[in-house]
């Protein structure tokens, strides 16, 4: 056989039928045995034709099931009309390591990619490098002359005539990682062959990294880049440099979506989470599907999921995964990563762990539409997968998302046609193992060839995973057969594949038309949040009474109501070392919730309702607080945002255990809260000025008549609900102007109006440490005679009025200075949150108090002049020393929130030693600070630099 016709042949006769491993063997062995007898001689070049041969036979037979089936089925016909597009990169790098995938890295740099566009998918159609012409310029080659750039995220226009990708030119040589080049966004027009970046200046494209491009049916791009421009102007207001926030991991700057013009101009950010938001794709409804890190506080849901949000940035909605990550099963945790859109409406994406060494992905389809979870409908009901078909199913039939070795292969990147064949462009390598030592005769180990798998070989100890050697192929998920469009080459990866040709334009979503009010909240840069009821968790009431009772004050006095404001918090954006060096202390005790500003506070209505404006544009969270201002909620660990103008809806709360439905906008349970039952009537023994529209909750009842909330730096309550006639409940607030020490408000200015821009920034130095210093003394009407002294520090001390050792008031320490564990520290913040040794005071001096544990070391025994005591025969005699060791003293605070730290919070309660010792403003700032998670410091920019 002519070995130029070989691949021609394979693609006009070979499917098979699946065989069990033995016909597999079988069928290699003797392919082998021919290669052997067609390679004698000198033509290398046969022989390495006839080896990709192999592979073809071998991929095939790997394909195919024992007993499925198939056989007799006709080709798999070529879709030979339309170009395709593909990458190839290497798969090692410069020192020979391999390259890995790792979805938390997007701006990950892989040098020696190339794009190519095949002009059909026969296999001996022309081919083109696209790519390496943008970097002509000598300059560009490294010393061996070689061109290493790199580029992905393909993505054709919807009339097929052009290609968008990202790409990033070759590094410069001793530069700064912040001096290197960035990601861009370039176009190729395949009807002129022209290639240009999108962003034509070379200092906006540099502004941050672009990737993952994709156009929208207006001629609009959607990408997702660092440039994090609307957040950069908000840490102006802030009064802080302008930079790129890293993501919650602090491995690198945080992807978030944008859009521009296709000029590479009006550029606008759409998302504001704080750690990546990747691979958009435009449905087909004209909605945006991405993938996006949820990774707030570093929680157990910490993965990609999926959702969506409207062109104009309104909208922002969860839609699937948060709950799913278990979902491939065998103890694999997952993630959803790269949506793309089948014709069927099903999201065809990449299940795989967040990093692969192997490059492997399962493809799996998710039916979007009816489910919110694998296993829960958006109707709520959650199905028995043991009997049930759940929300996803596997491309490619028996394929896990482990991305260990399988003798199915492994699969990369795909493509759907949607062209009514169920057909993928995929990358694929064959299963490929070799002998971990091939010569046990030679120290150390002696790796051996790569060889095909065979079930023996994987479940061997002796064998490990070889190098895979992924191809371009086409893939049939009906008929599970699969044929080559270009094979593989040792060392080298087919990475992403698009066919480019026309596809239907997806509707367009117009930016939402704002009502007068809506226009001047944007114009002060909010948007509105209203919670029907802070007591619905999941669809269930959980108030003690129902709401009904609840939302009566003569039923339910304001004060027994045990949910009384919410506080809107945000994320802090941390600063790379090259902006602000800050060391690992700075967080405090955890870093788990990395910093946290405070927005303001808003007051909840009797039936648990909630309407306020917040900031717009900012990423936020929900906490539910009581009457003292803690947090009676669990943590909110994922950002929600408004676009300007913008209000969002939702029913109520969600425990993190909950397998319901929360979040998705119209797939909730039904609000408990089914609001006012009537027209024209107030609420009952409520006041009468406040009537009620039907169906109205109290929160929109207030707004239509008095006006929307505002948030407010103190919690303030006024009895605005109570019947006049029936003695209204009294007001109180908790204000900082009560406090005497630092306020916790970002300016000046923010004291006396609270808008937008305004924070609430707590560091321990500054706002928390200084309370225990405050003078509490208390004297007679003379203001000489002193009857008492409730001053922290006048207990809390290790050194008495004649300054000689204490033993401090229960063993803490609140006094000035740097801990002796940890310098960055006050001594006062380790012993309030961290362990500690018990003191005891021996001859004037502080020492750690030891016990016997009950243990004992044998030692040798000596005299008086330190020798060895021996017995009769000799040898050592040996005494039993009980072995001591400190008594742990327990922290009194909690990173987990105030209600946690009821050791400390307990003591200034009514009835606790310490009531009345600090005041209510007082107890509000230091609840709200361990809210947040007791960070030494909540703004960067006030810790140490390194």
């Amino acid at each position: 056989m002519n070995p130029d016709n070989i691949t021609k042949h394979y693609v006009s006769a070979y499917h098979f039928v699946r065989k069990c491993e033995q016909a597999i063997t079988h069928s290699v062995n003797r392919a082998i045995k021919q290669t052997l007898l067609l390679t004698k001689g000198p033509d290398l070049s046969l022989h390495k034709r006839i080896k990709s041969f192999l592979i073809v036979i071998f991929s095939s037979l790997l394909l195919s099931a024992c007993g499925s089936g198939n056989s007799g089925q006709g080709s798999d016909p070529v879709v030979v009309e339309q170009p395709i597009a593909y990458i190839k990169r290497p798969l090692n790098n410069a020192d020979g390591d391999r390259f890995t995938s790792n979805l938390t890295e997007p701006a990950e740099f892989r040098p020696g990619a190339v794009l190519y566009i095949k002009d059909s998918a026969t296999p001996g159609s022309n081919v083109r490098d696209i790519t390496s012409s943008a970097f002509a310029d000598p300059s560009f080659l490294n010393d061996e002359g070689e061109l290493l750039y790199d580029v992905k995220d393909l993505h054709v226009s919807y009339d097929g005539s052009k290609l968008l990708f990202a790409m990033r030119a070759p590094e410069i040589e001793n530069a700064d990682e912040e001096d290197q080049p960035k990601w861009n966004i370039w176009e190729y027009d395949v009807t002129l062959s022209s290639l240009r970046r999108v962003i034509a200046s070379n200092v906006s494209a540099e502004e941050g990294h672009d990737i993952s491009p994709a156009y929208l049916p207006d001629g609009r791009i959607i990408f997702s880049s660092t440039r994090q421009r609307a957040a950069k102007a908000f840490l102006l207001d802030e009064g802080k440099p302008q930079f790129a926030g890293l993501d919650e991991d602090l491995n690198g700057e945080a992807f978030v979506l944008h859009v521009m013009d296709d000029q590479g101009l009006n550029i606008q950010q759409l998302t504001f989470n704080h750690s990546h938001d990747l691979s958009p794709v435009v449905l087909d409804n004209g909605k945006i599907l991405f993938s996006r890190w949820d990774n707030a506080g570093q929680t157990r849901n910490n993965g990609f999921n999926l959702y969506e949000i409207n062109p104009d940035g309104t909208g922002l909605n969860f839609i699937y995964g948060r709950h799913s990550h278990d979902s491939a099963g065998a103890g694999t945790q997952v993630h959803f990563a790269n949506p793309k859109q089948l014709e069927s409406g099903l999201i065809a994406v990449q299940l795989r762990p967040f990093e692969n060494a192997n490059l492997s992905v399962q493809p799996t389809t998710i039916n979007i539409n009816d489910f919110v979870e694998h296993n829960v409908q958006v109707d709520g009901t959650v199905l028995d997968l043991s009997v049930e078909q759940g929300a996803q199913r596997a491309i490619v039939k028996g394929l896990n998302a482990s991305g260990e070795q399988s003798l199915l292969g492994s699969y990369g990147a795909f493509f759907p046609l949607n062209d009514g064949s169920d057909r993928y462009l995929v990358s694929w390598s064959v299963c490929r193992v070799r002998l971990i030592d091939n010569d046990s005769q030679t120290a150390g180990n002696q790796p051996g060839p790569a060889e095909f798998c065979t079930q023996s070989k994987l479940d061997s100890v002796r064998y490990e995973a070889a190098d895979p050697l992924y191809g371009l192929w086409l893939y049939n998920a009906s008929t599970r057969t699969q044929i080559p469009l270009d094979l593989s080459e040792s060392g080298v990866v087919f990475d992403e594949a698009v066919i480019i040709k026309p596809r239907p334009r997806a509707d367009f979503i117009p930016p939402v038309e704002l009502s007068a009010d809506e226009v001047s909240l944007a114009g002060k840069g909010l948007g509105v949040i209203h919670i029907r009821s802070v007591y619905d968790f999941d669809g269930r009431d959980t108030s003690a009474s129902g709401i009904a009772v609840m939302a009566d004050p003569l039923q339910t006095l304001p004060e027994n109501r045990p949910q009384r404001f919410i506080r809107i918090e945000k994320p802090v954006a941390i600063p790379s070392d090259t902006v602000r060096d800050i060391d690992n202390t700075a967080y405090g005790r955890s870093r788990a919730q990395l910093m946290r500003e405070i927005l303001g506070y808003a007051p909840i209505e009797p039936d648990g309702s909630v309407k306020v404006a917040v900031p717009a544009n900012v990423p936020f969270a929900i906490s539910v607080l009581n009457a003292q201002g803690k947090r009676t909620s669990q943590r909110h660990q994922n950002w929600l945002q408004l676009a300007p103008g913008e209000t969002l809806s939702c029913n109520g709360c969600h425990t993190a255990n909950s397998e319901f439905t929360h979040g998705r906008r119209g797939a909730e349970p039904d609000s408990i809260n089914t609001g006012a039952a009537t027209d024209g009537v107030e609420f009952p023994n409520t006041d009468p000025a406040l009537f009620a529209n039907m169906g109205e909750t109290m929160a929109e009842t207030y707004t239509r008549i008095r006006g929307l909330r505002e948030l407010t730096p103190d919690i303030q309550f006024d009895d605005e609900w109570t019947d006049p006639a029936a003695s209204p409940s009294a007001s109180f607030s908790y204000a900082y102007s009560d406090l005497q020490t630092t306020l916790p408000i970002s300016s000046n200015a923010c004291q006396s109006s609270w808008e937008s821009i305004c924070r609430i920034v707590i560091n321990y130095e500054t706002h928390i440490h200084p309370l225990w210093s405050v003078d509490r003394r208390v004297f007679d009407v003379d203001d000489v005679t002193l009857l008492d002294d409730y001053t922290c520090t006048g207990c809390h001390t290790n050194i008495d009025e004649d300054s000689l050792a204490r033993v401090p008031d229960a063993q803490l320490d609140l006094t000035n200075g740097p801990s002796t564990d940890e310098a960055d520290h006050f001594k006062s913040y380790r012993e309030l949150l961290f362990n500690d040794n018990e003191l005891e005071l021996i001859e004037g001096i502080l020492v750690d108090r030891l016990v016997e544990t009950g243990e004992v070391n044998l030692v040798e025994q000596r005299d008086n002049n330190g020798d060895v005591v021996l017995d009769e025969n000799g040898d050592p005699v040996l005494i039993e020393v009980p072995v001591l060791a400190p008594v742990t003293v327990r922290p009194t605070m909690s990173v987990n929130g105030a209600l946690s730290s009821n050791l400390f919070m307990s003591k200034f309660e009514t009835g606790g030693s310490h009531e009345n010792y600090l005041s209510t403003a007082e107890l509000k700032l230091i609840a709200e600070w361990l809210d947040l998670g007791a960070q030494y410091y909540n703004n960067p920019f006030d810790a140490p630099a390194n």
